[in-house]
């Protein structure tokens, strides 16, 4: 099917609605405002969020795969092998690098079980292997995934929309994360690109290992 002007708008408008939800829950002022009124939810505030975070994406998920219509483009021979095993490669790297993060404080877990109910995440400033190339290497991985599938029109939509909220969500991210680390996240931001890999400007593992190092008293 072809999308009508009035699909169009409700697939943007519903992933607007997501991308502004999402923005408002993961503010750093929302977080501390629940924390000062309802210290007692603080601590189940990040299980919260990324439950309501879920839920919120199953009405545009839904539309874009149930208006789906003619291909604009697909990847055929050697461009769909190249498509494919780029995007298996994503997936593994974000297999590969689960490792290197603290799940059980990225899914809230950590904050319920010790009653931490602190606006900010616990842990310093931590770099990955990934994190050495690219500031939001999920992100990155997430736009792999994204631009190598076939696209209809819906999916189109969608992908654009995804697209340039992560941009904007990790503009957003890096206010919060200078707030959190301060001068030692400035000096990573202005060495490291944010989500597109570039030639020369990398972290060394010692370069990395350097700017986590906490300050000599």
């Amino acid at each position: 099917m072809t999308l009508t002007g009035s699909q169009f708008a409700s697939l943007a408008l519903l992933w607007l609605t997501y991308a502004a939800l999402h923005s408002l829950f993961a503010s750093l002022w929302l977080k501390r405002h629940v924390a000062a009124r309802w210290p007692r939810l603080a601590p189940a505030y990040r299980l919260g969020f990324n439950l309501l975070a879920l839920v919120l994406l199953l009405p545009p998920l839904w539309l874009t795969f149930a208006w789906h219509g003619p291909l604009l483009w697909s990847w055929d021979g050697g461009w769909a092998w190249l498509a494919n095993g780029l995007a298996l490669a994503a997936v593994a790297g974000f297999l590969w690098s689960t490792r290197d993060y603290d799940m059980a404080v990225f899914t809230g877990r950590t904050q319920w079980s010790t009653r931490n109910g602190a606006a900010e995440d616990p842990g310093g400033l931590t770099l990955s292997p990934l994190h050495r190339h690219v500031r939001h290497p999920w992100y990155s991985l997430g736009l792999v995934i994204l631009w190598t599938r076939d696209m209809d029109e819906a999916r189109l939509v969608s992908t654009l929309c995804i697209t340039l909220y992560l941009w904007l969500g990790s503009l957003l991210e890096e206010k919060k994360l200078l707030a959190f680390h301060g001068e030692p996240y400035a000096r990573y931001r202005a060495r490291v690109p944010g989500l597109i890999p570039w030639p020369g400007r990398s972290l060394s593992a010692d370069e990395a290992r350097a700017l986590c190092a906490p300050p000599r008293r």
